[in-house]
């Protein structure tokens, strides 16, 4: 059976974890490698990729992936990306995204 895993930047990866999915954490110098080592241990069925870390994961991994249909790569907007839109308050958003998933507020 494969897994599902978040290859994410450390800002990122802590609200994939508290989705439940496994996440490997990763600077945009190392993330390459580190998508070609998930790719290498065949044990991914799909591995979204922080677009904040790489911006095209199929063609940075053309050379991996060759022969090879599986894991699926799936491109997912950093945080940077959603919010570069500086009429967005992040606050509120993130208050929304929680609110709609429990049910109430959490303020930190």
């Amino acid at each position: 059976m494969h897994k599902v895993a978040v290859l994410a930047d450390s800002e990122t990866a802590t609200g994939f974890r508290l989705a439940g999915v496994e996440v490997i954490e990763s600077t945009p110098e190392a993330a390459q490698a580190n998508l070609e080592r998930m790719i290498a241990s065949n044990a991914y069925g799909l591995i979204a990729v922080d677009s904040g870390l790489i911006k095209d994961p199929q063609k940075a991994t053309e050379r991996a992936m060759r022969g090879r249909d599986l894991p699926i790569l799936l491109p997912v907007p950093s945080l940077a990306d959603a919010f570069a839109d500086n009429q967005v308050d992040v606050k509120a958003y993130m208050g929304k995204l929680v609110r709609d998933t429990i049910g109430f507020d959490i303020k930190l």
